[in-house]
């Protein structure tokens, strides 16, 4: 079964905290969710969520991706946390998945995980951090081999359906989505 941790940081944007870990759950995915302390999370519009377990905990075991929930202070304090750097370049250098929307992509930025590759974030977020490495893109979910981006929480449902595509395949991509009662255009 796949496996991915979803770090909440005090101030993360909770639609799309929520969306990713709901989505993925609907898909059979192994999620854990992690605060970078023992506290609940309260996010950036107030809702309190409380994290399966702490950091300290989750990094005990192994995952296929790790996701970062983007928002304000949320993606500042988890770039602000050492042990998030290490794990984004630790799963880099196993070739797993590290995957960020909203302002969280400059934390995979900050740990030199988008180095020649194609991203994107809410706008004005990598814009303004001179990255002259990264090739910056406008669409709502950007891939470039296991680095997964998204642009903010209007984004997150087509964020997180790309996730569970790269997880456990299309087929229960379509499932999942076909169980949302989204409208196509």
């Amino acid at each position: 079964m796949a496996s991915v941790l979803v770090p909440l940081a005090q101030g993360c944007e909770e639609l799309e905290a929520v969306t990713v870990i709901d989505l993925l759950r609907r898909a059979r995915i192994n999620v854990v969710t992690a605060g970078l302390d023992n506290q609940p999370v309260r996010a950036s519009r107030g809702t309190m969520l409380v994290p399966d377990t702490t950091l300290a905990k989750a990094l005990e075991q192994d995952y296929d991706m790790v996701v970062l929930p983007g928002g304000q202070p949320g993606a500042d304090n988890l770039d602000g946390d050492a042990r998030i750097h290490k794990l984004l370049e630790q799963m880099a250098n196993s070739e797993k998945f590290t995957a960020a929307i909203c302002a969280a992509p400059k934390v995979l930025a900050n740990a030199g995980i988008l180095a020649g590759k194609q991203a994107t974030s809410f706008p004005g977020v990598l814009d303004n951090m001179g990255l002259e490495d990264v090739k910056l893109q406008q669409d709502a979910v950007v891939q470039d081999g296991k680095v997964i981006t998204s642009r903010g929480p209007g984004t997150a449902m087509d964020f997180a359906l790309t996730l569970i595509e790269n997880l456990v395949g299309k087929d229960v991509r379509d499932n999942v989505e076909a169980g949302l009662q989204r409208s196509k255009p």
